[in-house]
Order: C-alpha cells, then structure tokens, then sequence
C-alpha cells in the first residue's frame, strides 16, 4: 500500500518556468502589429476638438478602426454595444457604421475622454499593458502545457 503523505511530500510547489508568466515576445508582436495605426489615435491625446480630429482620422486613415477593440481590452473586432437608442453591432475590421456612428462609440465607451483628458500620454504603451494583461490570463493554458511537459520528461527518465 502507498504512503499517501509520502507521496504529496514529493510534489513541487510550483511548475512554473520564466515562459510560464506573460509570453512577452507575443505581448510585443501583437502591439507591433498595430503600432502604426495606435500612433496615429496618439494625435487625438489632449486633443480640445477630439470628436472633429477622429473623424479626420477615419476619413484618412480607416485602418485605424481595427485598433479600437484592444484599447477596451478586447481581441474581438466585433462589439454590440446597446443603449437608449437600441442596439448597434460595430465590425472594426469591415466597417459597417457610419464616422458619427464610431464616434458616438468613443464617447460613450470612455475612449474620448482617455485621450482628451490625458489619462495615458501614449497608446502604444498603453496597449502593450493591455496586452500584457490579456496574456496573464493564458496561465492556466500555459500550466497545462508545463504539466504535460514536466509528466513526459518523467516518462523519458523512467524509460517509457
């Protein structure tokens, strides 16, 4: 018969490795992937005609959009978004909603006044936070691999 306490006095505190955290090269990818376009939303910060100016911004460069789901923390690029007006269904990456529609959007979600008010000075950094963040969140995925790692290099050093 085992020795059940025996047993559990062999395990590890912890089998976490340095990847084990954040994985920084993707954290680093994502936001290269979109630095042009958070450079040119960087205009907007302390902007005193935001509304004007991003409407601009989408008549010239409607790439953009496509940066306007990470800044509320969300890998989607679809997001309902419903109020007293009824329901609207914005898709950032084939735009379906008119500058006023994706301005309306700004303003009510907070986005506005993060810039206008310069609650970030850069949103580049800002979204490599949020990224960061996000990829906290792929622990427990990345605990898993780690556990199939660490039982097949078991198996190895048994022999199996």
């Amino acid at each position: 018969m085992r020795d059940f306490d025996a047993w559990l006095a062999g395990f590890r505190p912890s089998i976490a490795d340095y990847k084990y955290y954040i994985d920084f090269k993707k954290v680093f990818n994502n936001v290269e992937a979109i630095k042009i376009p958070l450079n040119i939303l960087n205009s907007l910060i302390g902007s005193k005609n935001i509304e004007d100016e991003f409407k601009s911004i989408l008549t010239q460069y409607p790439e953009t959009l496509n940066c306007i789901p990470i800044l509320l923390a969300k890998r989607e690029l679809d997001i309902m978004a419903m109020d007293e007006e009824g329901q609207i269904d914005f898709h950032f990456d084939k735009p379906n909603c008119t500058n006023e529609e994706h301005t309306k959007f700004m303003r009510k979600t907070g986005l506005f006044d993060l810039m206008e008010n310069h609650i970030v000075n850069n949103l580049v950094d800002y979204v490599t936070g949020i990224e960061t963040g996000l990829d906290s969140n792929g622990r427990k995925n990345r605990g898993g691999h780690l556990m199939e790692n660490l039982v097949e290099s078991f198996l190895c050093k048994a022999g199996l």
